[in-house]
């Protein structure tokens, strides 16, 4: 018996009673990532075995911020290009994710229809996923200060990114302006043995935007290296709304972006770098930009839903740094605001780091943490109006009021408010937003 065929065989198990329980999970209203911890318990190399049959390996997606969003962007690339991609649904970024998505796109043989891996990692398991993926190429998007309560200080996370790519084959893809990935790709080049590229944005750039990029500092290596004096494959040199003007090889581009802000900027830029990285001859500029104004968004990544003749904004708040991008991305003040936060973050001082000055008046403030949000705001001077913990109730309420005169809401959410909100409107199928 050859080993392809032995290899198929042991996969025939977790296969079949991954499918079956993801069955299950649906039929009970989603997505899960229970089935793929049930295949990983039965292989544990589950992940490795299927996507070692991928003809051009795996590209990984990595960074504080941006991921959910750059993985679709660089999805939707390399599919213009001619490939199948593989890729994670948003969130679905922990192993037993990864495991899940793949028992829903796995035959029942164990092969797997696609020509390359585009997925989107976790850095505190970066390490332990990507010796299973083995990643010929990864893009770092940036280093913020996120979810304090898991990665406590920025450091850990530099040394989180140290440990993934050392399990890269061929490149890594950085930020320049990033104070610990500048270092980290320092580093890099020193010793030789990956290929480093980089992207950035225009020092005018950054310096016209209300906070910047919202990178945390690397108080140790402070002024170690010059960041502006390092080539990039792609710059952004301007940045308007849902769109940015990406210089590329001695040529500008219009690029229309699937939302708005700088941010999103950011991550097109990592996106085609980490494109041509992993496409090689085969990558074209030109089928890259077409490629950005054809992608949707990632949903409550600036999505935009239709709900009862009603456009209802969904913007993420996940950590200072995603809230604060939003915020600054805003076209004026908005008219209609219902703002929601989670018992998700343990801990949520760091709201009060944020600059809430783009918002006069939020109509409804909801979740379990909805009265500390009230008290944030009152700091800030922004008013607001009821006080509503129950995320249904709250969306009833705004539905309900008068319709602002540009015809949209705006809906603040943080992650698990942003998946009620999500269902409640008749959203719930991510896994199946994601293909």
């Amino acid at each position: 018996m050859t080993t392809a065929r032995r290899a198929t065989r042991s996969l025939a198990l977790p296969i079949a009673v991954g499918k079956a329980v993801r069955a299950a999970a649906r039929l009970r209203g989603g997505g899960s990532a229970f089935p793929g911890h049930v295949a990983r318990r039965i292989r544990p190399t589950f992940v490795r075995d299927v996507v070692a049959q991928l003809p051009l390996g795996v590209v990984v997606v990595l960074g504080s911020n941006g991921k959910s969003t750059t993985t679709n962007m660089l999805t939707s690339i390399v599919r213009a290009h001619g490939l199948r991609v593989f890729t994670n649904p948003s969130g679905a970024n922990l192993p037993q994710g990864i495991a899940s998505s793949l028992l829903g796109q796995v035959g029942i043989t164990g092969a797997l229809d696609a020509d390359i891996g585009v997925i989107e990692v976790d850095e505190a398991y970066g390490q332990v996923l990507c010796r299973e993926l083995a990643p010929s190429a990864a893009v770092i998007l940036n280093l913020q200060i996120d979810q304090i309560y898991r990665f406590f200080e920025p450091e850990r996370v530099a040394g989180m990114f140290r440990d993934i790519v050392a399990e890269v084959s061929g490149t890594v893809v950085l930020n320049r302006d990033d104070a610990f990935l500048s270092t980290l790709g320092a580093r890099l080049e020193r010793e030789g043995r990956l290929d480093v590229r980089w992207f950035g944005v225009a020092p005018e750039v950054i310096d016209a935007a209300p906070h910047g990029q919202v990178l945390a500092r690397d108080y140790e290596n402070e002024g170690a290296d010059e960041p502006a004096d390092r080539r990039v494959e792609v710059e952004v040199l301007a940045s308007d709304g849902v769109r940015a003007e990406l210089a590329h090889a001695g040529a500008t581009h219009d690029a229309v972006l699937p939302a708005r802000g700088l941010h999103y900027a950011v991550d097109a830029a990592g996106a085609i770098s980490l494109a041509e990285a992993a496409l090689g001859d085969r990558f074209s500029i030109d089928t890259a930009i077409e490629a950005l104004r054809s992608t949707a968004t990632v949903y409550g990544r600036g999505e935009v839903i239709e709900h009862d003749g009603q456009q209802l904004e969904i913007l993420l708040l996940k950590n200072l740094a995603s809230l604060q991008m939003n915020l600054d991305a805003l076209e004026g003040v908005p008219e209609s605001v219902l703002l929601a936060f989670d018992e998700g973050s343990k801990d949520p001082s760091w709201l009060y780091a944020a600059d809430f000055s783009a918002l006069r008046h939020v109509d409804v403030v909801s979740g379990p943490k909805a009265w500390f949000i009230a008290l944030r705001l009152e700091y800030a001077g922004v008013t607001y109006g009821t006080v509503e913990p129950s995320i249904e109730r709250a969306l009833r309420i705004v539905l309900d009021s008068p319709r602002p005169t540009d015809g949209r809401r705006t809906l603040i959410l943080d992650y698990d408010q942003m998946l009620l909100a999500r269902k409640h409107l008749g959203r719930s199928d991510l896994e199946a937003e994601a293909r």
